[in-house]
């Protein structure tokens, strides 16, 4: 009787089982999550008669467009490139062009194009010709407006000048004449166009790192600016839109002790006053946004993004119409996209967790409504895993929300789990399709997507809760989300992994490095791995935020705030790694360099921990080309299940197999990042001293195809005991003076003055400090930084100064300069590279030929050719990464 019932319950465990398994979701082909789509984005032209979208031409997303009416097999492309995708277009108010933008592997650098999509091709090629008309080298555009009163102009900037600025130019579509409007010398980082196309408010970070809203009195070529709102470094503020009355204009802030949420205000630019219009009713997270008709230039309505988007509509036939496609279109979230000029017409775009994207062509009129494609068409919706919101609490007791996605057809115990938390980390998850979260759950992993503290989204409460706590509290928040998990009795605890990219691969770094028995597997993806090179790399448009960065990370330049990044580096913490990790990264990546994740890798190999290292050298900051996508979840999927124990795909497409193949980095040959201390370096010792005098100099400036011819006068004299050097450059930018006071003997700097148009630099060496003002428009700030030691051969006189060396072929010598800008510390190498034959204005010469560069290799470099008889500066050849490569040659005259 008992072998009876034993085998009866065995057919019956057999069958569930075989139930179980049957449940489980199929493996999906990876393509199906980070193949390009076959088409996307789509955009309706201004008179409703054309379509464009974005679709693969090559292998690589382009801009093709159709007749409306026509089906998307009619489709031609309108651009053509096989290696870089377009990331982003638009067509012009009169729908004579596409604007598009695109960068050079990955480097962000972008410029604007223009291609007249009813332009034929010139014999032999497949698209029309687009116009570059930001054609600047390492140049990254930015468009300000695109006006309604003259649909053949676009109003851009173009840090060409000054890459931590942009200047305001404008553009004509149709010739890409470019007209250069004002030198930004003001800290602006946008301009606020009113109803009128008329330029009325600018928008400037200060030195503190503050916001200031600015009036603009006049024209913008010669406009003076007076300050009438503001909002601290750690508050939003700012316009968005002016009002239909043309004299106020729309504010998105939560300035004010008392507030925390972003809110919706009215402001009036003239009298200062300032009218509440709308915050969350809910009172929970911060307006997502304001939408307004550009028919009627009315606020239409508002948009909240809570655990599930929410929207409250002002406009009663806008209200209509959503919740009449709402009805039409169930489950699914309903956004207006691009629409013709009397927003009759509307390309509608319709999604959900489940859903990665429905279009849909919407006429208001008639109320008709005809599909037009499906976003990944063929990934099989009814494979796919439900994303819901949870929230937990942290170590500090403070509620974090937070996105679950369980994999389908498994019951939700005892999973391999992944922590996989987002970037920014100024930024948040929101609910909706996840390609990320829904490949990893159909691998079979629970995927948390926490918005930790720092998040935005939430108020300025917890935004700032995350200050200054990389790596600790904001870590935390992670780690609790793990421990809430486990204690609900979904995660296996010894199972769990953490996946991220950018601060989100900077957490899984600091994950297996600061609590390295919590994951069992790290894949980290363009990764932050020691803080302090970080901020010291950051891209120099990202000016305006350095103070920032400073603020809500920590401050480098301060002994305090070195030693917390120092201590929340997972670099300085690599011997604790224990866990199995992957590395990812562009090589072109401007924000987080390749030298944080090669840096990482060295650390690791020297202590015989295995590391698996990928670089794909055409990406920048995450990747853009589908080959390298699928070649990295190639790599990491079997990874992780290697150590977690989930499911994944055989195989790959050989295209796919050469492409990780050519990828994947041999972590022997990864050079360690080269990094001098600058405590450590000393003063070279000059083998004679400075020649009073005078030298004249004929200089040029070349970038891009222009040139600027300078004078520079060098003057030498004694003054006070002290060498005194003036160097005066006279051009079409104007005169610039630089002075300098040097030691004798040591010739070391002790004070240093410069003048250029309204900008005044007073600065002082007092011991080990470099302490002053910087004076611009009348503003000054003091300057005051830690040297950690004598600055030698900076400002005036700097090269005069390296001719004073004990030069010969093979000598080498380290130094410190003090960079304005930063306000810290610049090393400098010059290295004697030969002995050549000069011939100048002022003569030929036999001249020793020095390089100057920075230690570590990264910025530009510097060439002089230094008489070997007088000692003279006769040539100068410089590549300057501040001026976006330009090139400087300047040569001795008579």
């Amino acid at each position: 009787m008992r072998s009876k019932i034993a085998l009866v319950f065995s057919l019956i465990l057999a069958l569930f089982l075989t139930l179980s398994v049957s449940a489980q979701t199929p493996v999906l082909d990876r393509e199906l999550f980070f193949g390009d789509p076959e088409i996307s984005g789509a955009q309706l032209s201004p008179d409703g008669q054309f379509i464009a979208f974005i679709k693969p031409y090559q292998g690589t997303r382009n801009i093709w467009v159709k007749r409306t009416a026509e089906p998307f097999s009619a489709a031609r492309p309108v651009t053509a490139d096989p290696k870089r995708p377009v990331p982003a277009y638009f067509w012009s108010r009169d729908g004579k062009f596409i604007l598009f933008v695109q960068d050079k592997g990955g480097d962000e650098n972008y410029n604007v194009f223009a291609v007249n999509p009813a332009e034929k091709p010139a014999a032999g090629e497949a698209v029309p010709k687009a116009r570059n008309l930001t054609d600047a080298k390492s140049v990254r555009a930015q468009i300000y407006a695109v006006p309604k009163s003259d649909p053949d102009l676009l109003w851009v900037g173009l840090n060409d000048r000054d890459p931590a600025w942009h200047d305001l130019y404008k553009v004509k579509i149709s010739s890409g004449e470019r007209t250069l409007v004002r030198k930004n010398t003001e800290r602006i980082l946008s301009w606020t166009f009113d109803l009128k196309d008329q330029i009325r408010l600018a928008t400037r970070a200060n030195d503190k790192g503050e916001t200031e809203v600015l009036r603009v009195e006049g024209a913008a070529e010669a406009a003076t600016f007076k300050m009438i709102y503001s909002c601290t470094v750690f508050e939003s503020c700012g316009p968005v839109r002016f009002h239909k009355d043309n004299k106020r204009v729309y504010f998105v802030t939560n300035r004010g002790a008392d507030a925390d949420l972003i809110r919706l205000t009215l402001f009036d630019p003239e009298t200062g006053r300032e009218e509440a219009v709308e915050s969350d009713p809910l009172n929970r997270v911060d307006l997502g946004g304001p939408i307004f008709s550009d028919v009627t230039d009315e606020l239409i309505g508002t948009s909240y993004d809570d655990e599930r988007p929410r929207v409250y509509w002002k406009d009663k036939a806008f209200e209509a119409d959503y919740k009449w496609l709402q009805s039409k279109l169930p489950g699914r979230e309903v956004n207006f996209g691009s629409s013709t000029t009397d927003e009759t017409l509307w390309l509608i775009s319709a999604s959900s967790d489940r859903e990665p994207g429905e279009s849909w062509l919407f006429d208001r009129k008639s109320k008709k409504l005809t599909q037009q494609y499906r976003v990944f068409d063929k990934l099989p919706r009814e494979h796919l895993a439900e994303m819901k919101s949870i929230r937990y609490k942290s170590s500090d007791g403070l509620e974090i929300p937070a996105y679950l996605t369980l994999p389908k057809g498994v019951e939700a115990k005892n999973l391999p789990t992944i922590i996989f938390p987002h970037g920014g980390p100024w930024a948040r998850d929101a609910w909706g399709f996840d390609g990320y979260a829904q490949f990893l759950a159909n691998r079979g992993y629970a995927v948390l997507q926490p918005n930790f503290r720092s998040s935005t989204g939430y108020g300025k409460k917890f935004l700032n809760a995350g200050n200054q706590q990389w790596g600790e509290k904001m870590q935390d928040d992670l780690t609790w989300g793990v421990k809430h998990l486990v204690a609900q009795g979904i995660a296996d605890p010894k199972r769990v992994g953490i996946m991220g990219g950018s601060y989100g691969g900077y957490a899984t770094l600091a994950g297996v490095a600061f609590t390295p028995d919590v994951y069992a597997a790290g894949v980290a993806i363009v990764a932050p791995s020691n803080l302090i090179t970080l901020l010291e790399s950051i891209p120099p448009y990202w000016e305006a935020g350095r103070k920032i960065f400073h603020e809500r990370m920590g401050d480098p330049t301060t002994t305090a705030g070195k030693a917390q990044l120092e201590r929340q580096s997972p670099l300085n913490a690599a011997n604790r790694i224990k866990t199995p990790l992957m590395v990812v990264q562009g090589a072109n990546d401007p924000r987080v360099k390749k030298s944080e994740s090669d840096q990482i890798v060295v650390a690791l190999r020297e202590r015989n921990f295995p590391v698996e290292y990928i670089v794909a050298p055409d990406e920048g900051h995450g990747f853009a080309r589908p080959v390298n996508n699928m070649a990295m979840f190639a790599a990491a999927e079997k990874f992780l299940a290697r150590h977690l124990g989930g499911r994944f795909q055989e195989g790959a497409t050989p295209e796919v197999s050469q492409r990780l193949k050519e990828i994947t980095v041999d972590v022997r040959t990864v050079e360690k990042p080269k990094r001098v201390d600058a405590a450590a370096v000393g003063t070279p010792k000059p083998a004679v001293d400075l020649t009073p005098g005078t030298q004249n100099y004929n200089a040029k400036i070349e970038l891009g195809g222009q040139s600027i011819e300078m004078q520079i006068t060098v003057e030498i004299k004694e003054a006070n005991g002290l060498w005194e050097v003036r160097e005066t450059a006279k051009g079409a930018m104007g005169e610039i003076l630089d002075a300098t006071w040097l030691e004798k003997g040591t010739l070391t700097l002790t004070k240093r003055a410069i003048k250029q148009g309204p900008v005044t630099i007073d600065l002082a060496m007092k011991g080990n400090k470099a302490e002053g003002t910087m004076t611009m428009n009348g503003q000054s700030k003091p300057i005051s930084a830690e040297l950690s030691g004598a600055l030698f051969a900076d400002g005036a006189g700097a090269y005069a100064v390296m001719g004073t060396l004990p030069l010969a072929e093979g000598y080498s010598a380290t130094f410190r300069n003090f960079d304005l800008q930063k306000q810290k510390i610049d090393l400098k190498q010059l290295k004697v590279v030969g002995i050549e034959k000069v011939t100048v204005p002022a003569g030929s010469f036999e001249a020793y030929k020095a390089e100057i560069a920075s230690p570590s290799g990264d910025g530009g470099k510097t060439t002089i050719w230094v008489a070997r008889d007088s000692r003279k500066i006769v040539r100068i050849g410089a590549v300057m990464p501040q001026m976006n490569g330009a090139t400087l040659t300047s040569e001795l005259l008579k």
